[in-house]
C-alpha cells in the first residue's frame, strides 16, 4: 500500500487550492495536508480548512489573522508567509498562487528540497532560469495544458518529439469580431471553464496562452519554434505532442482541473476516480482552428519576448497584471490591455537588459514594468 504523502497547498482558498482539497478529501488514505497558505482575507475559510484537515501550520499575507483557530495551529502572517510555508519539508508543495508573487514561494520550496506541483505559471514566466536551475525533474505541471503534454510525452522518446501543440478554449470572445465596448461581465463569462477573475481575463485576451507557451518552453526545454497553440472550443483535448513519424498523441478529459491536480499530487501513480471521464455513450464533435493573431496578438508577442529572454517575459507578465487590474477596476477598456502590455515591452526592451541572477533582479524588473504600465494606463484611461 502506498504511504501517505505530506502535502503543502499554497493558495488554498483559491480555485486550484479548493479543488486540490476536494481531491485530498476524497482520498484520505493517500494524502495528508501539513501546511496551508492563502492571500489577504478569507481568514474564516482558511481556519475552516485547517480544522477539517487537521493542519498544524497555516499562513496568510495579511498582517494579522482574524478568525478563530483550533488549538495547536500555528499561524504565520505577512508577505513572507507563503514562502515560509513552502519551505516545510513535504512530499509535494502545490503552488496554486495567482500571479508573479508566487515565484518567491516556488523558489523557497525548491531551495528546501521539495518537489513542486506548479499551477503558478508566472513562476516560470518571470523566473524560468531561476526555477529550472533546481532541475526540471523537481517540477510537476498542474496547468491542464502542461499536464497533458507531460502525460503525452510518455508516448515516445524525447528525441522523437517534433512539436508541442497547446490547445486554447479561445476565451469569452473567440467568436466575437468586435471587441470594442466589452464589459467586465462579458470578459468573465468563460464558455467552458470556471476560474478566478485574472485567469479568466487572461483567457479572453489569450495572454494566458502566451504565458503557457513560455511556461512550456521552460518546463520541457523545447524551443519556441516547436511550440504551437490552436483554438479548441470544447476544451476536452487539453494539449498534444506531435512526433517526428507524423503521430500526434493527445490527452483528453472533460474541462475539470481535478484531473491534472490529482495527477500531480499522485505522480507517478494515478488517483482513482479523480474526475469524471468522457461519456462515450453520447456523440461528440471536437473542433480545432488556428488562432487569429490579428485579433489576439498576445501569443505572438509572448513568443517574441520568450525568444529574446533577458527578463522580457517578466516584463510581459508584470505589465499584463497591471493592465488586467486596471480593467477590472474600470480604469481602462478591454482593448487597452494588450496595448499596455505591448507598449510596456517596447519601452523597456530598448534598455540594457541582462540575465536574471536572483529574485531581487526579477522584482526590480517587474517594478520597472509596472511603473511604465501605470503611465500607459493613465493615458489609456484619459483617452477613453
Amino acid at each position: 500500500m502506498q504511504a501517505k504523502r505530506d502535502i503543502v497547498i499554497l493558495g488554498s482558498t483559491g480555485s486550484i487550492g479548493l479543488q486540490a482539497l476536494e481531491v485530498i478529501s476524497a482520498n484520505p488514505e493517500l494524502f495528508r495536508v501539513i501546511g496551508l497558505s492563502a492571500g489577504f482575507g478569507n481568514h474564516k475559510l482558511l481556519a475552516d480548512q485547517a480544522k477539517k484537515f487537521h493542519v498544524p501550520i497555516i499562513g496568510t499575507s495579511s498582517t494579522e489573522f482574524s478568525a478563530e483557530l483550533p488549538a495547536g495551529v500555528s499561524v504565520i502572517c505577512g508577505a513572507k508567509a507563503s514562502p515560509e510555508i513552502a519551505s516545510i519539508p513535504a512530499d509535494i508543495v502545490l503552488n496554486g498562487i495567482t500571479g508573479s508573487v508566487g515565484l518567491a514561494s516556488t523558489l523557497s520550496a525548491l531551495s528546501a528540497g521539495n518537489v513542486v506541483a506548479l499551477a503558478n505559471k508566472e513562476s516560470l514566466v518571470a523566473g524560468g532560469e531561476l526555477v529550472t536551475s533546481f532541475g526540471r525533474e523537481r517540477l510537476i505541471p498542474v496547468d491542464s495544458e502542461h499536464s497533458a503534454i507531460f502525460q503525452a510525452m510518455l508516448g515516445g522518446k524525447r528525441n522523437e518529439i517534433k512539436k508541442l501543440v497547446i490547445t486554447a478554449s479561445g476565451g469569452a470572445f473567440r467568436d466575437r469580431t468586435d471587441l470594442a465596448g466589452v464589459t467586465i461581465e462579458d470578459a468573465l463569462a468563460h464558455p467552458t471553464w470556471s476560474m478566478g477573475p485574472v485567469v479568466t481575463i487572461n483567457s479572453a485576451t489569450l495572454v494566458n496562452k502566451g504565458l503557457e507557451i513560455i511556461e512550456a518552453h521552460y518546463l520541457f526545454d523545447i524551443p519556441y519554434s516547436q511550440i504551437d497553440a490552436v483554438i479548441h472550443p470544447q476544451s476536452v483535448v487539453h494539449s498534444m505532442v506531435e512526433f517526428f513519424d507524423g503521430s500526434t498523441i493527445a490527452q483528453a478529459s472533460p474541462p475539470n482541473m481535478k484531473g491534472p491536480i490529482a495527477y500531480a499530487l499522485g505522480y507517478p501513480n494515478r488517483v482513482e476516480r479523480a474526475t469524471s471521464p468522457i461519456d462515450w455513450s453520447k456523440p461528440h464533435s471536437w473542433e480545432f482552428r488556428p488562432i487569429d493573431n490579428q485579433r489576439f496578438p498576445a501569443v505572438d508577442l509572448a513568443r517574441r519576448v520568450g525568444e529574446i529572454g533577458r527578463g522580457l517575459p517578466a516584463i510581459y507578465n508584470a505589465a499584463n497584471e497591471s493592465a488586467v487590474s486596471a480593467f477590472l477596476s474600470k480604469r481602462i477598456g478591454f482593448t487597452s490591455i494588450l496595448r499596455v502590455v505591448s507598449n510596456t515591452v517596447e519601452k523597456i526592451e530598448g534598455k540594457s537588459l541582462s540575465e536574471l541572477r536572483d529574485l531581487s533582479d526579477v522584482s526590480a524588473l517587474e517594478n520597472d514594468a509596472r511603473t511604465v504600465a501605470e503611465e500607459l494606463i493613465k493615458k489609456e484611461g484619459s483617452s477613453s
